[in-house]
């Protein structure tokens, strides 16, 4: 192919020379041959791509088309339902409460009702009226003295450099608008988050962004001296997030503006990954200490901690230190294996953590077991954007939801999946400036806060229409699901519930036995004693 295209060349250079003669106005084609032949020849001199090489031009097209081909599949071959990972029948949902246009279906459902895994809510002929606005839940443990009144419905942990400027304005503008929090990620709190005036979730990661030391230790001081904030209602310690669970935050190097070296206090010109481990403790009881640490730190606001969950052993022997010590976190934020808004390694991406049902069920059962269910609030989050996502997740034991995607896609977020590149073309996942400048923080802050008022709206008629009138009421046993042609389980068959305080009683189940067995308050590492006790 390479000696046709200098044969091919030659023939055409020579055929527009001899034309010339003839036609002299004709010589313009020499300004279309010469740079096609000049990329060509370029092309087939280059040696790491192969495709290019042998095919100088033509070549060309196959780049072109893996270039735009998610938006083709986007826009062209998926259907409303089977768009991954979010389909575009949720993306167009999404769309449309954010902008406060029509967001109901005509002419019936498009899913398949006796597909396997199809889920629907047990609704009842004695309906409520649910008040949107009475949908808030307490965060405030025993020993917490500063609770906070959160809504059902929150933003998730997303850093500032993973997201652009604009976009964090607008998030915590859209909040304040709105009463709910905004999780600022474990990139720091940043200028921009404390400008848009929301109320604010301050994420401790493994990085200690915002509060370490040169050396990337924590700083208990430069800690006290921020999160005594107003803006700052609630602490979250990130042992492991969805996206990627053991390997620590990744922020690419060319998302690294000086702005954010200064709020980071990192090095410039390399990717940020924060270690997969935190310094500060090392052991269940290590963790539980750190929590009461912060909250002391903080002047008693609530103190929690955000997990995906990996081995059960390890929460077992969080729980056990809870029991043993007394000090008890206020909240535990469950992120389910199938989150994640920004850079992660494919393996970790798909293949690592417990998705949310598992991990939420888990969490919640355990926490029952040792009695201390009562005491702590459970916040799920892991792909949560409509009313019934929030329905289901409440159903199986969470008190509170956060959203990541859906809140980028309410800000304008169209999928295009570049967030780890720097070249996100909405500007919500990028620190280039052009880019940056279409997302108008004053117009996205208030589609942020249409989509939180639209989906908690969505969220108390489905509470309403099973006959309940507050989210205590909820149970598993509301949600169906489809489990093969002619089976349909409830949730509370699917995922049976223990009893308050059996795991005190030394009544467990099996399904826990080994994970009560082999876990100790000193280490996460499973232990060989056969004669460990919860005390």
């Amino acid at each position: 192919m390479r000696r046709l295209f200098f044969k091919v060349s030659a023939f055409i250079f020579f055929g527009i020379l001899g034309i010339s003669f003839y036609a002299p106005k004709l010589l313009f084609l020499y300004f279309i041959f010469f740079p096609l032949f000049f990329i060509g020849v370029q092309n087939a001199l280059q040696k790491k791509k192969a495709v290019l090489r042998n095919f100088p031009l033509f070549g060309i097209f196959r780049y072109l088309l893996e270039m735009i081909r998610p938006e083709i599949q986007q826009y062209f071959i998926e259907s409303e339902t089977d768009g991954l990972p979010i389909p575009r029948e949720v993306r167009s949902v999404v769309y449309q409460r954010a902008k406060k246009q029509t967001d109901t279906l005509p002419f019936g459902t498009q899913r398949n009702t006796y597909e396997v895994g199809y889920e629907w809510i047990s609704h009842s002929l004695a309906a409520k009226k649910v008040d949107p606005l009475s949908l808030r839940i307490q965060i405030g443990g025993p020993h917490c003295t500063k609770p906070y009144l959160a809504s059902i419905f929150n933003i998730s942990a997303m850093s500032y450099g993973a997201l652009s400027r604009n976009a964090v304005l607008a998030l915590s503008g859209g909040a304040k608008l709105g009463g709910f929090y905004h999780n600022t990620g474990e990139g720091g709190v940043s200028p921009h988050h404390l400008a848009g005036g929301g109320d604010l979730v301050w994420q401790i990661g493994t990085g200690y962004f915002g509060c370490r030391n040169p050396d990337g230790s924590f700083s208990a001081e430069i800690f006290q001296h921020q999160a005594v904030h107003p803006n700052i209602k609630m602490i979250e310690i990130k042992l492991s997030q969805g996206a990627k669970p053991s390997h620590g935050g990744i922020l690419p190097a060319a998302k690294i503006t000086p702005e954010i070296i200064k709020i980071r206090n990192v090095e410039a010109g390399r990717d940020v990954i924060s270690p997969p481990t935190h310094g500060a403790f090392s052991t269940p009881k290590g963790l539980i200490n750190f929590v009461q640490k912060l909250r002391e730190l903080s002047g008693g606001k609530p103190v929690g901690f955000k997990l995906c969950l990996g081995q059960p052993v390890e929460f077992m022997a969080i729980c056990k230190a809870m029991v043993e010590t007394g000090i008890l976190p206020d909240f535990i934020t469950v992120d389910g294996g199938e989150g994640g808004t920004g850079a992660a390694p494919l393996e970790f991406s798909n293949n690592v953590g417990a998705p949310l049902e598992e991990g939420l069920t888990y969490i919640h059962d355990v926490l029952t077991g040792f009695d201390l269910r009562r005491y702590i609030r459970i916040i799920a989050s892991g792909k949560i954007m409509t009313g019934f996502n929030i329905f289901s997740r409440m159903a199986l034991g969470a008190d509170i939801c956060n959203s990541a995607r859906g809140m980028m896609l309410a800000l304008g977020c169209i999928q295009a999946r570049r967030c780890n590149t720097n070249h996100c073309p909405t500007g919500v996942a990028t620190s280039n400036e052009e880019l940056m400048y279409g997302l108008d923080p004053a117009d996205k802050k208030v589609r942020i806060y249409n989509f939180h008022k639209n989906t908690v709206h969505a969220f108390a008629e489905l509470v309403g229409a099973s006959g309940l009138t507050d989210t205590s009421q909820m149970s598993r046993s509301l949600v169906h699901r489809r489990v093969s042609a002619d089976l349909v389980k409830s949730y509370s068959g699917l995922f049976p519930e223990v009893a308050p305080g059996c795991f005190l009683n030394g009544i467990v189940s099996e399904k826990y036995t080994f994970d009560f067995r082999k876990s100790s308050s000193d280490t996460f590492t499973i232990v060989h004693s056969q004669n460990r006790t919860a005390a």
